[in-house]
């Protein structure tokens, strides 16, 4: 018997997910359907699925899903569900929500823009000539020149499964600094296993390690799908704290799917 779903097609920055409205708990895809819906020949297409849910402490759960079935926070995701809370009547322009990585502050500035809370991030710490940083997925951050020409995809994939990130791996980031306090990326994510448009703690992450050379709070970060700006503080010890990235989210259609 098919079952059939509606659902809500969300793109952050050009990070693209497929959201269902899971407040009732009646949603619940195995890691094949969710591989088959991402699927961009074969399914709706997406970079990963989110679920809205109820959260007894909180005005919702974001549960995300990347393309190959495995959790973690996305920033992108999590701001694509604060716009779709908003649009159920959830929420009004603030909320607190919560998810993989415990509970954020989110507030719409205007439609389709959202600032986002980041947890404290305890350091960056030196790889070698990189750089890792989680802002709640690991990431690799990686500076390099000539950007748009740069192998992202193979470059990326050696990071994602280096031994040096076992067993889990890493999303590997590539910066090119720019002038008046910018910064530009790209991303191959793990669990999509390819390059992405971008990624909201992506963006947060290579901003924090452009903050180790000179670059200073708010820092503007361009993607191939979109600009982010990321605020931050620092203490004396190196911890970083009130972080915050603001971005795009935007619902681009409304659907139903059969499994």
């Amino acid at each position: 018997m098919n079952v059939k779903l509606s659902f809500f097609k969300y793109q952050g920055a050009g990070n693209d997910f497929v959201c269902f409205d899971n407040r009732q708990g009646e949603v619940k895809l195995t890691t094949e359907q969710i591989g088959r819906i991402c699927d961009r020949r074969f399914g709706v297409g997406a970079d990963g699925i989110i679920y809205l849910e109820r959260d007894p402490g909180y005005d919702f759960y974001v549960r995300y899903f990347n393309a190959d079935g495995t959790q973690s926070l996305c920033g992108n995701g999590s701001r694509a569900a604060v716009d779709l809370a908003a649009h159920l009547k959830i929420v009004a322009a603030t909320t607190v929500f919560n998810a993989y990585d415990g509970p954020h502050e989110a507030t719409l500035i205007s439609p389709g823009l959202i600032r986002m809370q980041i947890h404290d991030v305890q350091h960056v710490e030196r790889k070698g000539e990189d750089y890792f940083v989680n802002t709640g997925s690991p990431h690799n951050v990686r500076f390099v020149t000539d950007l748009p020409h740069f192998p992202v995809f193979e470059e990326g994939r050696k990071i994602r499964y280096s031994p040096l990130y076992n067993p889990t791996g890493t999303n590997a980031n590539f910066v090119e600094p720019l002038p008046d306090n910018t910064i530009a990326f790209r991303i191959y994510e793990r669990g999509v296993e390819e390059e992405t448009l971008s990624s909201g703690t992506g963006a947060t992450a290579c901003a924090l390690a452009a903050s180790m050379s000179g670059y200073y709070s708010p820092i503007r970060v361009r993607s191939r799908g979109g600009e982010f700006e990321v605020e931050f503080k620092k203490r004396q010890d190196g911890t970083f704290y009130d972080i915050y990235v603001t971005g795009p989210a935007k619902m681009v259609f409304q659907g139903s799917l059969e499994l």
